[in-house]
């Protein structure tokens, strides 16, 4: 059996299951709640289920009492999920710093392949010498400690970074502070927990080849990779990318302003299909701004 392979994990797949994993990083953004509400659509459609997962994996990132909030917003809405941090299911924990174990076999076992290396590089040097990146994309790292000994003295505690084939960069899998990163929890989460098609904001479709390369890496059949849909990002009325903060873009916030989880569902759905950007009413800005 695979690492990230349980006893129900077949059964699982073969439905059409979602995840929605927001970071404790604040409250509930509308981009989040919309991206929520078109993975209950699809795993409803697919007669599949929805699951939510906490990815805490930063502890300075994390905000006390965030995740909470976070849980009874997306309730509120009736977006909490089929499986998750309150209801439980069958492949979790599903809060990502109760899942460091899974994570540090998926770095051994890619270790033990050959698939990584340990780069002792600061981010200093690494910017001197990286790719300029595209919006919205990381710096490009240079492959400084690629063919370097791997045995030899560190100048820092290395991180372990994924050799990278193709259009793929040799990016971090652990830090050196021992924090794994975003792109191997997620892509191991994704695979244990069944995922079938993931929903997320175009901001992330760069991380797409990277995670699809980790999950091939840890043993996945092509027919066992997710698809993924990436919505546009939220705009306001002049078309701009709004700030998390901005008014209207909180659930809370519109929550605490009187709109109704009807009308917030009713308003977002259309744009489920990610044929257009969903701009924000001017109304919902103006009712919670005021209430701010």
């Amino acid at each position: 059996m695979r690492l990230w392979e349980t006893k129900d994990w077949a059964a699982l797949r073969r439905t059409t299951r979602t995840r929605f994993a927001p970071s404790p990083t604040g409250d509930l953004h509308l981009g989040g709640a919309l991206c929520a509400l078109a993975s209950e659509l699809i795993a409803r459609r697919g007669k599949g289920g929805y699951v939510v997962r906490m990815e805490d994996l930063d502890p300075p990132r994390v905000v006390a009492g965030s995740a909470e909030r976070i849980l009874e917003d997306l309730a509120w809405l009736g977006l909490g999920g089929d499986e998750g941090p309150r209801a439980g299911g069958p492949v979790g924990p599903y809060v990502q710093s109760a899942r460091f174990s899974l994570y540090a076999s998926a770095v051994a076992a890619l270790e033990a392949a050959g698939l990584t290396y340990p780069c002792d590089c600061s981010r200093s040097e690494i910017a001197r010498v990286a790719s300029a990146p595209h919006e919205g994309e990381d710096v490009i790292y240079p492959g400084s400690c690629r063919e370097k000994d791997p045995a030899r003295e560190m100048r820092r505690p290395p991180a372990i970074r994924f050799r990278g084939t193709g259009a793929v960069d040799d990016f971090v899998l652990r830090r050196g502070d021992g924090v794994f990163s975003y792109q191997l929890a997620v892509s191991v989460d994704d695979l244990a927990m069944a995922i079938g098609c993931v929903v997320r904001g175009v901001d992330l479709a760069p991380s797409t080849p990277r995670q699809l390369a980790l999950m091939e890496a840890l043993g996945a059949t092509a027919e066992e990779l997710p698809t993924y849909v990436h919505l546009p990002l939220v705009r306001d009325e002049a078309g701009e990318r709004i700030a998390k903060r901005a008014p209207g873009a909180s659930v809370r916030a519109l929550r605490e302003a009187g709109i109704s989880a009807e009308e917030i569902r009713a308003t977002l759905e259309p744009f489920t299909d990610g044929h257009a950007p969903f701009v924000i009413p001017a109304s919902w800005a103006a009712a919670s701004g005021a209430e701010r």
